[in-house]
């Protein structure tokens, strides 16, 4: 009599599913509790040498208000007022409390509300160095990518020479000759200003164009220079060769071993290009007329605005731990040198 062949059972495919799951989960949450465990204490430290600028700047929201000729009783006066006569740890623990909370403090040049002044600034900066990113990182990735498979060639010293030149030269040179060809000679771009997303994509997007455009060459700089040399060095590996002898073909060798232990390096750079985009476009912005974040911590500085100024670097040592541990896992699930700890 014969016999039908049984489906194999669904059972043992979903367990396995479920462990991958499992563990994919659990490197995860690894990689959070690593990242936690340092950046809490280096948070508190942060935190605390921040604030203690105030005390050793000498600044005073009496000066700002009342000038240099007040009274020490007027100075006393408007210090008591700010709770500036208090213990400094008592000072420290009030303010860390409300940074805990996402409230930086009161400006002293104005009274704002900082959270509300940064926020503001800080829209438009990420709008610019995000996109600036997007820009970088792509062509970077293109670049790189041609240089090394064409390497010791005539598009490997090209591309080569062209990273090099792109990369010394500054942003605010950059921005200048965007400006005059594509905005006033040709009309392509608005010259200055900033329009919310909030307003309309195409708007918002032909504003912060060509600020990114002119912050991205650093980034695209490193991003070729560092994916050729990793690439190039991923080439000469014993795996490489072996997928080779293998018989794998040239796409599957270069998408499934190279280019994954190859990528190392760059997300290991971006984990610091973010954060410096969004601190480095004060000239940028200063010269497409854009009111953001690093013109306000500029400004902030110049006016001896201690709270705004503690608030900026508040912000920016989130963006740099938030970031990072975003590349850090990115760089744990896509290279597999990382996941297994190397």
């Amino acid at each position: 009599m014969p016999t039908t062949a049984l489906p194999a059972p669904a059972a043992p495919r979903r367990g396995v599913a479920a462990t991958r799951l499992r563990h994919a989960a659990g490197r995860v949450l690894a990689a959070l509790a690593r990242s936690a465990a340092i950046f809490v204490p280096v948070f508190l430290v942060a935190t605390f040498v921040t604030f203690s600028l105030r005390s050793m700047s000498g600044l005073s929201p009496a000066r700002i208000q009342l000038g240099e000729e007040a009274t020490p009783e007027a100075i006393h006066r408007v210090e008591a007022q700010w709770g500036l006569d208090k213990p400094f740890l008592v000072q420290y623990w009030d303010w860390f409390g409300g940074v805990l909370q996402g409230r930086l403090g009161t400006s002293w040049a104005n009274g704002a509300d900082i959270s509300t002044l940064i926020g503001l600034g800080l829209g438009v900066s990420l709008s610019i160095a995000t996109f600036a990113l997007l820009i970088g990182v792509t062509a970077g990735f293109l670049l790189g990518t041609a240089a090394a498979l064409r390497r010791t060639t005539w598009i490997d010293r090209a591309i080569t020479g062209f990273v090099t030149l792109i990369s010394v030269m500054p942003a605010f040179v950059v921005g200048i000759v965007l400006v005059a060809v594509l905005a006033v000679g040709l009309n392509l771009f608005p010259s200055a200003g900033y329009v919310p997303a909030e307003q309309g994509f195409g708007p918002w997007l032909s504003h912060i164009t060509l600020p990114a455009v002119a912050l991205s060459f650093d980034v695209v700089a490193d991003v070729a220079r560092q994916l050729r040399g990793s690439l190039v060095a991923a080439y000469r590996e014993n795996y490489v060769t072996g997928a080779v002898v293998r018989g794998l073909s040239p796409r599957r060798i270069f998408f499934g071993h190279v280019l994954r232990n190859g990528l190392g390096p760059v997300l290991a750079t971006l984990g610091l290009k973010f954060p410096a985009l969004v601190g480095a476009s004060v000239v940028t912005e200063w010269i497409f007329g854009l009111q953001g974040f690093g013109r306000f911590a500029n400004d902030s500085a110049q006016a001896g605005d201690v709270p705004a100024v503690q608030g900026v670097l508040v912000v920016s040592i989130v963006l740099v731990v938030t970031f990072n541990l975003i590349v850090n896992l990115v760089l744990a699930r896509v290279t597999p040198a990382a996941q297994r700890g190397v």
